[in-house]
């Protein structure tokens, strides 16, 4: 199984956001899941720039470093929304799974006219690549990324 660090940069495809940081970037949903923390979309947008940009930048990868991301998550959600930080209740990492492309994966290629990957190009992606693809499948995403980061992947 491939193992790597994930570095903190945005893609492409989140040109349009990522200067702002108007919307919740790979690398930070990335992070959130590990720590099984869901931020809403309301609670993002009151957090100062300065903050977002630690929460891209702080390590989440060790079980210690997951848990100071989550406190950290959890403070910045209390000091801005004065409420406690909302928990996932179900984390599917099908972005994992490198012995299949996920059925949701595939179903959005073919809903958007892209080639469904092969399986060694699913497995030849880094993880957060395949993060991206599988948060991009599910609804309530921005689904016309998906294109375009199959296009930034080499897929397409």
């Amino acid at each position: 199984m491939k193992t790597e660090t994930i570095a903190p940069f945005f893609f492409d495809f989140e040109s349009d956001f990522v200067e702002s940081l108007r919307c919740i970037p790979m690398i930070v949903r990335y992070k959130l899941d590990s720590c099984g923390i869901k931020l809403k979309l309301p609670e993002w947008v009151k957090i100062s720039v300065e903050e977002k940009t630690q929460l891209a930048f702080l390590p989440c990868y060790l079980d210690c470093e997951i848990e100071r991301y989550g406190q950290f998550v959890k403070e910045l959600v209390w000091k801005y929304a004065s409420q406690e930080a909302s928990l996932l209740s179900d984390i599917n990492d099908s972005w994992n799974e490198i012995h299949e492309i996920p059925q949701e994966v595939k179903r959005t290629a073919a809903e958007w006219n892209c080639k469904i990957p092969t399986l060694k190009q699913w497995i030849d992606l880094d993880t957060l690549q395949r993060f991206a693809l599988v948060k991009l499948s599910r609804s309530g995403h921005e689904g016309k990324n998906f294109p375009r980061a199959m296009r930034e992947f080499g897929l397409m």
